[in-house]
């Protein structure tokens, strides 16, 4: 009877997604960012959606019955902290510059070949993401209907990529509306049941004043720190949730959007947590016997509330998956592969849309692959922003508001902030409090308890590698056609006037570059088309 009432909310879903799928009409716009007019309600949804996803609820409740409330709250808070982050500094700008994709930004600032290295990593850190999810269908799958795991993995992403396949954006935005009342109200039920029934007890030294979990290394406050600084602060670069921005359909739009996510996140992350401390305190129930959970609801609560949480879940787990294979594909054929969207006449298909939905498969298959190997929740998401923090984000930040940082500093941040972690992380024997099953070397140079570290060193390391490149190779002139828009990339963005040319360093032929239209497979627009927020490359720092 649980599996069925889960499959019927799947089914839901399933099918809101591939009716609103219409409104692509063969439009990698409409594809891609939903034709930029989404609203308030669907954007803070599906940004949501995409935050409380099973990492946030399953990886929550096992890293707080083995750890305490700030290990696994923090999943949570992370994304909401970002989310306001990104609100407060990031959601206006970002949307004003009508992007299609995050790497977009690094190519207009960089250069093609920062590009082609960040989208290789983007891709990379959301295959873990997307596999993150998977594995908790996986197992949900495995422990209430009894399917071998790799099985489950493979309906769950099945079941996803039908509806995101034909509508994009517009699908996962649709859906994220459905998914997320449906989290909203099992959040409100599990606490009112848990408060009813087995009450709100929390071990001594778990709970969420207990804060030497920030404090005392013994209780494991770098690694707590290291989730909130890697979630907070790394996924400002989630071209998953940069994707949904640049889908409102104006930047005070993505603006709410982004505050409202942020509280709803938070409210049911913490909410998830207590749950657990409550599971621990009364029950005794610990990760031995498989995901915390799915334990409390399948042994303890009734089957109308079980069914309530697990199809709660199952949707954030699908909301997130869909966005991830959506930007992920997006950003390997527009950014990798340099396919643009092109006017066309009606009737003639578009090329961004259609190698975007193939390249679905080649990302699919990544992610369930990650997934086999690596069954995992909370710490696949740790994982996949602890790189993003590591390479892309200060770049991306410094890269937005300070215009001395050139291609060489980028570069410069990208290399060094990925081979400290990376060295790192095979030095390091556990990650985020787990045995390091992935990658270690086995070493007498770093223990156990160095663990959490890394991620606040791998970001240090790229500040420090940008800063130092910027001082010695500031933004030179000859960075010239990198921040003019690409037509159909910027449509949003406001026109700024070209210089004049006795403003111009480098004498007549620069000045023609300056000048000239530019054409690299959108539509052709003039050079003068300059993203707000992305300083003239004409300009010297």
């Amino acid at each position: 009877m649980i599996i069925a009432g889960v499959g019927l909310s799947v089914l839901a879903v399933v099918l809101v997604g591939i009716l609103v799928a219409r409104k692509v009409d063969g439009d990698s716009a409409n594809f891609l960012v939903a034709g930029r007019r989404l609203g308030v309600p669907l954007v803070a949804a599906s940004l949501m959606a995409a935050a409380v996803d099973s990492n946030a609820t399953v990886g929550n409740t096992d890293l707080t019955s083995a750890f305490g409330f700030w290990s696994g709250a923090s999943l949570a808070l992370g994304l909401a902290l970002c989310l306001l982050l990104t609100g407060l500094f990031l959601a206006r700008p970002m949307n004003r510059m009508g992007l299609f994709t995050l790497a977009d930004f690094y190519r207009l600032r960089y250069g093609r070949g920062v590009e082609v290295g960040s989208s290789v990593l983007m891709i990379f850190a959301f295959a873990i993401l997307m596999a993150g999810n998977l594995v908790a269908c996986g197992f949900l799958l495995e422990r209430f209907l009894g399917l071998d795991y790799t099985v489950g993995v493979l309906i769950a992403v099945a079941l996803v990529l039908v509806y995101t396949i034909g509508g994009g954006m517009f699908s996962d935005a649709y859906t994220a509306a459905i998914q997320i009342v449906i989290t909203l109200v099992a959040t409100v039920a599990l606490l009112w049941w848990v408060g009813s029934t087995i009450g709100f007890a929390i071990p001594e030294g778990m709970g969420p004043f207990d804060l030497a979990q920030l404090t005392s290394t013994d209780a494991g406050a770098p690694i707590n720190w290291a989730t909130l600084l890697s979630l907070g602060i790394g996924d400002i670069v989630a071209i998953d949730f940069m994707q949904r921005i640049f889908s409102a359909r104006s930047p005070e739009v993505a603006r709410r959007s982004c505050f409202t996510g942020a509280a709803g996140t938070a409210v049911i992350g913490v909410a998830y947590a207590l749950v657990s401390l409550a599971a621990v305190s009364a029950l005794g129930l610990d990760m031995a016997d498989g995901p915390v959970l799915f334990t409390l609801l399948d042994s303890y609560a009734p089957p109308a509330l079980t069914i309530l949480v697990l199809s709660g879940i199952v949707a954030a787990s699908f909301s997130t998956a869909s966005g991830a294979i959506l930007a992920t594909s997006a950003v390997a054929v527009r950014n990798i592969f340099g396919v643009r969207r092109v006017a066309t006449e009606p009737g003639t298909a578009d090329p961004l849309l259609r190698w975007t939905r193939l390249a679905m498969v080649p990302v699919v298959l990544l992610g369930v692959t990650v997934a086999l190997q690596v069954a995992q929740t909370g710490i696949l998401l740790t994982l996949a922003f602890d790189l993003m923090l590591a390479c892309l984000v200060v770049p991306f930040l410094l890269g937005l508001f300070w215009k001395r940082g050139g291609t060489r500093a980028a570069v410069a941040a990208m290399v060094t902030g990925l081979v400290v972690r990376i060295t790192l992380f095979v030095l390091t024997p556990t990650m985020y409090g787990v045995p390091n099953d992935v990658a270690y070397l086995p070493n007498d140079l770093v223990p156990a308890s160095f663990d959490g570290w890394p991620t606040m060193y791998g970001a240090l390391a790229s500040l420090l590698a940008y800063l130092v490149a910027a001082a010695v190779w500031p933004r030179a002139v000859t960075e010239e056609a990198w921040a003019i828009a690409d037509g159909d990339a910027f449509a949003a963005a406001p026109v700024v006037p070209a210089p004049a040319p006795a403003s111009v360093p480098g004498g007549a032929g620069a000045v023609a570059a300056a000048a000239a239209p530019v054409v690299s497979g959108d539509v052709e627009a003039p050079a003068s088309a300059v993203p707000a927020g992305v300083a003239s490359s004409t300009e010297r720092a």
